[in-house]
């Protein structure tokens, strides 16, 4: 794990008196400037001076005709008094000689930009506000006249209408969000805190939505050394290291508004790597980024992007502040590279565009704390007159346009298009599972059909409440049968909201039904049709459960959240599992099931994690830091015919490390402890894979039910490098593979006393011999969808069916 420290720039200031060495007399109008900056001042009448400044350099240098020059050590970003003794000489002029050439002029100012960053980046400033205005737009593109007249868009052919054909492709837009907030800094102690005053969204009624296109999660900043956009690590113009990946040039200098500023170009030296292409204007005395324009090579190993610009503008709001005003976001996603041809059979693509813009900005005037107190960066406080299209026409920065004033009542009125509906129910079903059908929903259909050796054939249909029927209540059920075993498998249950703010959600479900227990949370479910047909062994080490649970889900703050869930379980052993006791006298006593009760009590914490939400389930747009998880169980003796007491504890951190040139990274650290003595379905079953599907949460060479232990600890390391090899070699930077490495391992123990509890099977081990362990080299991005790892198994290679190396495949669809 890497840690990094960044300084903030503080103001630096210089006082004294300048006086003549030799007569004490005081120096009027003597020169003062910090070397290798245009920051300085002279001296007043009484030969005093003062530099107060965040621009400063490691000295500076004072001069005077008739008076030798003299250079001062300076404390930076500290207050300093000093004083100066001018020793008098004679003037002379000598001799000095112009040589040309030396380094590209470009460097020279790249140089002192990068010095005086910490300076300009507003992370500098002690506090910090302003107000945002963001608006943000998709359009179809490559709208052709073949692609209006299709038969399917007849219902709704009104649509079309809206094409805008000034650009090179043309496009219609299909939505739009506009958001005004007001965003509030603080450094010490760091502190960032948005309020949404006003949302505008067309077709979309979502609270998350809303926070999600407010300023705080949409925002880069230039000044940091790498740019995280589309998920990857891009390297910044003015990085540190900047010079490694982009060529440079010194082109113009002109005014920009009233500034002179310096216009550098600047091109990746290696067109696949995430760079940038474009140019960008720098102030002449404080080296600030004035304007910026750059957009990604044509050549960057990027998916789905045909495009890509952003504008940024800077403003000199108060002495040595600037601040962005202006950001703009132009994206081209397609499925199918544009070749720059015409063709009539071009793919539709999407064109993202967000436009932001800020004012009213208030500098270093910091709030009360209790202001920035609370765990929430982003909150809703909507003005109730945002609601009225007359407060948009007042507050928005910049006036809309005809064409995106017609989106919102465009989209308003294609929902009310049954066609329209019919086709987001299709959309629905292929992205959720469940085929919408007014206040019931079908599925998930990738389980309606499956087969294992335990079951046979099996079928399975199933279905849950929809939205329409109740946004605070969710009822499911389904019903399933083995052509082979002839049971019947059911289960049904339901959730309710008690509250949305804060989230509180309980639920209470029964189900009789086959397990894998030893899968992990990342595995196919054992019923999907794609777990049965990617098998590598028979999948006959199942379990009939009957289980009764009943939580309450508690949301303390967004990413901090505790579960208490009620659980009974009844245990039956399916297929080649067998529970075996040995009684006194040696004589084998089988089980026929095992009962279990327990108070489990679950906490997660994901600082500053972000979710998109639905009505129930939402997704994680992930965290920086890390995610802690603690599964706490105790077993309850003779409650409800329960067999067992124990105690048992799960302990996880996992965190997504980004790596700038080097990726990013993937960790998972898990313990876990198991006090009591317990048959062995009831202990530590290390997670094993027995399909040719990858599972990152699993060890993909381990057969289910391998390993079972009381107490283990293990750690999954995965590292992707993004091409950073690949990249440098001809044919792999054409097909824009990407490199995974990755590394698993496993270490436990069993107590004797849980074998005397219940027999081991003999597949079955603990870890006493040393520790578990596998590596993997991947191959991700090929065919842009697909990824596929060769797996080494490193050690207990002679326990039966154990595989040395193995060949696993999963689908990634990333940018």
């Amino acid at each position: 794990m890497l840690c990094h420290l960044a300084g903030m720039a503080q103001t630096t200031r210089i006082t004294g008196k300048v006086t003549d060495a030799r007569t004490g007399e005081t120096l009027p109008f003597v020169n003062i400037a910090f070397v290798d900056g245009k920051v300085g001042t002279t001296t007043d009448i009484d030969g005093k001076y003062s530099i107060d400044t965040y621009y400063a350099t490691d000295s500076i240098r004072v001069s005077f005709i008739g008076y030798v020059p003299r250079s001062f050590g300076v404390k930076k970003d500290k207050v300093q008094v000093i004083d100066i003794q001018l020793e008098p000489t004679s003037l002379e002029l000598e001799t000095f000689v112009v040589v040309g050439g030396g380094e590209n002029p470009a460097f020279t100012i790249l140089r002192r930009v990068v010095q005086h960053k910490p300076a300009n980046n507003r992370a500098k400033l002690t506090a910090y506000e302003y107000e945002a205005y963001n608006k943000v737009e998709f359009d179809l593109n490559n709208i052709t006249e073949e692609f209006t007249r299709k038969k399917l868009f007849k219902p709704f052919a009104f649509i079309f209408d809206n094409i805008d054909s000034s650009d090179t492709k043309p496009y219609l837009p299909i939505f739009m969000t506009e958001t005004l907030s007001e965003v509030f800094y603080r450094q010490k102690p760091k502190a960032r805190r948005e309020l949404i005053r006003g949302t505008k969204v067309s077709g979309v009624e979502n609270e998350s939505v809303s926070q999600f296109m407010g300023d705080m999660y949409q925002n880069v900043n230039i000044y940091d050394n790498f740019l995280e956009i589309f998920g990857k690590n891009f390297v910044s113009p003015i990085a540190d290291g900047g010079r490694s990946f982009y060529n440079y040039y010194l082109t113009d200098s002109a005014y920009v508004g009233k500034y002179w500023c310096y216009k550098l170009e600047f091109s990746p030296k290696r067109p696949q790597e995430l760079a940038f292409k474009g140019e960008m204007w720098i102030n002449d005395t404080t080296y600030a980024v004035r304007r910026i324009e750059a957009g990604i090579h044509e050549g960057a190993n990027l998916n789905f992007v045909d495009a890509f610009l952003v504008r940024q503008q800077y403003e000199q709001v108060q002495d040595e502040v600037w601040m962005l005003t202006k950001d703009e976001l132009v994206v081209d996603l397609n499925v199918v590279r544009d070749t720059g041809k015409p063709n009539k059979n071009a793919v539709q693509g999407l064109y993202g565009r967000r436009t932001a813009s800020y004012r009213e900005f208030k500098i270093n005037q910091p709030r009360e704390d209790a202001f920035y107190s609370g765990v929430e960066e982003v909150v809703m406080d909507i003005d109730p007159l945002s609601l009225g299209g007359d407060y948009w026409d007042r507050n928005r920065h910049m006036q809309l346009s005809a064409k995106e004033s017609a989106i919102y009542a465009m989209v308003d009125t294609m929902k009310t298009i049954p066609r329209f509906r019919t086709y987001l129910d299709i959309i629905q079903t292929v992205v959720t599972g469940y085929y919408p059908l007014n206040d019931l929903e079908l599925g998930p259909y990738f389980t309606a059909y499956s087969f294992n050796p335990v079951e046979g054939n099996r079928f399975r249909i199933g279905a849950r409440t929809s939205s329409q029927w109740s946004r605070n209540v969710e009822l499911e059920g389904y019903a399933a049968y083995g052509t082979r075993d002839t049971e019947v498998k059911f289960g049904f249950g339901g959730k309710f909201f008690l509250s949305r703010t804060p989230r509180l959600i309980g639920g209470a479900y029964f189900k009789r039904d086959i397990e894998q227990l030893g899968q992990s949370s990342g595995a196919f479910r054992e019923d999907n049709i794609l777990s049965s047909a990617l098998r590598v062994l028979p999948n006959d080490k199942l379990t009939m459960v009957d289980e009764y649970r009943a939580y309450l889900e508690r949301e303390w703050f967004m990413g901090f959240s505790n579960t208490l869930m009620l659980r009974h379980r009844s245990l039956f052993p399916r297929g080649s599992l067998d529970y075996i006791r040995f009684d006194t006298e040696g004589v084998v006593d089988r089980v026929n099931s095992i009962t279990t009760a327990e108070v489990i009590l679950n906490t997660r914490f994901a600082y500053k994690e972000k979710y998109v939400s639905g009505d129930f389930s939402r997704v994680s747009l992930g965290t920086k830091y890390p995610v802690l998880e603690l599964h706490l169980a105790q077993g309850l003796n003779g409650v409800l015919h329960s067999n067992y007491a124990y105690t048992k504890t799960i302990a996880r951190v996992q965190q997504r490390i980004a790596m700038g040139v080097l990726g990013w990274q993937r960790y998972t650290l898990t313990g876990a402890r198991v006090w009591g003595t317990l048959p062995y379905p009831l202990l530590l079953i290390n997670a094993g894979n027995e399909t040719f599907y990858l599972d990152d949460m699993a060890f993909n060479t381990m057969n289910f039910f391998e390993f079972i232990n009381d107490r283990t600890a293990s750690l999954f390391l995965e590292q992707h490098l993004e091409g950073l090899l690949f990249n440098r070699v001809p044919l792999f930077r054409r097909l824009k593979w990407r490199e995974v490495l990755g590394y698993k391992m496993a270490v436990g123990q069993l107590d004797d006393k849980h074998r005397s509890e219940m027999q081991l099977l003999e597949f079955m081990y603990d870890l006493s011999r040393g520790p578990y362990m596998e590596a993997s080299f991947g191959v991700e991005n090929i065919l842009k969808v697909l990824r596929v790892d060769a797996i080494r198994r490193l050690s207990y290679l002679d326990h039966p069916k154990a595989r040395p190396w193995a060949v696993r495949l999963t689908l990634n669809i990333t940018f």
